[in-house]
């Protein structure tokens, strides 16, 4: 895809859904999980904090995984290592989110293929936070 594919379809998904499960999201707000997820649940997003680790993501429950989480998730914001995404996808697939995110740096394109066969729409290798702040 080209940046200016990519740039329409982040606007695409920042503008349709709301409901976004952060995976990986963390408790420390010096991490850029807990910023973005913050920064996503201030301009209106409801955030469903996935993260087998902590209890409690400011005052919303933090979930294992995906499938443990409450239904109607829209978007994965994958905040996981790049080799870490394929389980990430299953799950997405398995309770139907309609979009994957993966944020700077996470990349895997046989994940992406998989979620784009699946009839998802797939964001890479971009910050959700980043691209929510252009489209104000």
């Amino acid at each position: 895809m080209t940046d200016a594919a990519d740039r329409q379809l982040a606007e695409q998904i920042l503008q349709q859904y709301r409901r976004v499960a952060v995976v990986g999201i963390s408790a420390d707000p010096a991490r850029p999980s807990f910023r973005v997820a913050s920064y996503l649940r201030d301009a209106g997003f409801d955030i469903v904090p996935v993260n087998p680790l902590i209890q409690q993501w400011r005052d919303l429950p933090c979930f294992p995984n995906l499938r443990a989480a409450p239904g109607g998730i829209e978007v994965v914001d994958v905040f996981r290592r790049s080799e870490l995404v394929d389980p990430v996808v299953d799950e997405a697939i398995a309770i139907g989110a309609r979009a994957i995110w993966m944020q700077d740096g996470v990349i895997n394109e046989p994940a992406a293929a998989k979620a784009r066969a699946a009839g998802m729409l797939v964001v890479m290798d971009r910050c959700m936070m980043r691209d929510h702040m252009t489209l104000r």
